[in-house]
């Protein structure tokens, strides 16, 4: 066994060297990145119950922004150490928007307090959130800053792996910043479906409002027959 080992020399030996030098290289960049599949215990593709207990919020309090093609949700988070009585220990994050496809979690959008980021530059926030998750790109586009407004911001930096995508915009006050997290199976797909839930909305909104309407005349109705049945029979002219 001594023996064979003493003897990997020559090419084998570059080859080793070689891989070595290469790993040295891409390690600090290995060993800066971050799991970007959770994010303080959140876990993209969990359920609806399992992402409020996770945040101590009511299920109950999840609302519903679509419900064809796909079922979209939405629920608020806020985290419990925000409420701390001593301020320097209160969580930087003011408030989290948790988004659901099928009842999977696909978006997660955490704004900071404005407090805790105040006269920090957007620079400043690139280098502290790349401590985390590594080396920034920072991309010209427009990200959906809220899934069921229509609202876009632009990306000042984005910290990515192949499934999953974290992207640091401005407060639409421009006032602080947030940070948009997704899924990037799971946000194309509800991207898409909601683009699909917003065109059947918009197709159908002609017809929701005569119904609407023939509701509200059906119901004034009903109140002007009942009063009639009251006041008929008892009128002295």
């Amino acid at each position: 066994m001594f023996d064979s080992c003493q003897k990997s020399t020559g090419t084998g030996y570059t080859t080793t060297v070689a891989l070595l030098t290469v790993a040295f290289i891409f390690l600090p960049a290995m060993l800066c990145a971050g799991d970007f599949s959770t994010y303080r215990g959140l876990q993209f593709g969990m359920n609806v119950p399992a992402a409020a207990k996770q945040t101590g919020t009511k299920p109950a309090e999840v609302r519903t922004a679509h419900e064809r093609p796909a079922l979209i949700q939405e629920m608020e988070w806020q985290p419990r150490s925000r409420f701390l009585a001593d301020p320097a220990k209160a969580d930087s994050i003011q408030e989290g928007l948790l988004c659901f496809y099928n009842g999977e979690l696909f978006r997660i959008i955490v704004t900071y307090d404005r407090t805790k980021v105040e006269g920090m530059t957007a620079e400043d926030m690139v280098e502290a959130i790349s401590l985390t998750y590594g080396a920034a790109t920072k991309p010209s586009v427009e990200i959906a800053y809220h899934s069921n407004y229509g609202e876009v911001a632009a990306v000042l930096a984005r910290w990515e792996d192949p499934e999953y995508s974290y992207n640091l915009v401005r407060t639409g006050n421009r006032s602080s910043f947030a940070m948009v997290l997704f899924s990037k199976r799971l946000d194309g797909l509800a991207q898409a479906a909601i683009i699909e839930a917003v065109r059947l909305d918009a197709q159908e909104a002609p017809q929701r409002d005569l119904a609407k309407q023939k509701r509200r005349e059906d119901e004034e109705r009903l109140v002007l027959d009942k009063a009639r049945s009251a006041n008929k029979p008892n009128f002295r002219p």
